[in-house]
């Protein structure tokens, strides 16, 4: 389930940019990182360029983005990582024009210390190893385990 915080310094950034970016993240956690549509959440975080700063100085002029990704410790191979962010960064420029700076960082959270509607994911995983066919969008009460 991730969850990707998008830092964009424009306030204005209009509607049809603000829902590319979402649906093109929400893509690509599903194509590239094998995620869940449904469990992907996507924050636009449109600042006023004088609170973005770069080298200390406020950005006054251009474009920036920087896209912080919180995924599960252990869910996806290098590659499929290094796939998203040059991914990611391609769709920030289509989007946004040349960026100069953009950056995207994936925080990987370990599954006891990660969850989604209350569950955890290290039970949500284990429910469903447990059961297979549980719809993996309506996660249910967590499941006791024996320790490995």
């Amino acid at each position: 389930m991730p969850y990707f915080r998008v830092t964009v310094p424009d306030p204005d950034l209009p509607t049809d940019v603000q829902r590319a970016l979402a649906e093109g993240l929400t893509r690509l956690a599903v194509t590239v990182l094998r995620k869940s549509g449904a469990r992907t959440i996507v924050h636009l975080n449109l600042v006023p360029p004088g609170r973005y700063y770069v080298d200390s100085e406020p950005l006054t002029d251009g474009r920036d983005a920087h896209v912080e990704a919180s995924l599960t410790a252990g869910t996806n191979s290098a590659a499929e990582k290094a796939a998203f962010i040059a991914a990611a960064d391609e769709l920030l420029s289509d989007l946004l024009g040349p960026l100069p700076r953009s950056g995207v960082a994936l925080h990987e959270l370990h599954p006891e210390s990660y969850g989604y509607n209350g569950v955890t994911q290290l039970d949500y995983y284990r429910r469903v190893v447990a059961a297979p066919a549980a719809a993996p969008e309506a996660p249910a009460a967590p499941v006791a385990v024996a320790a490995r």
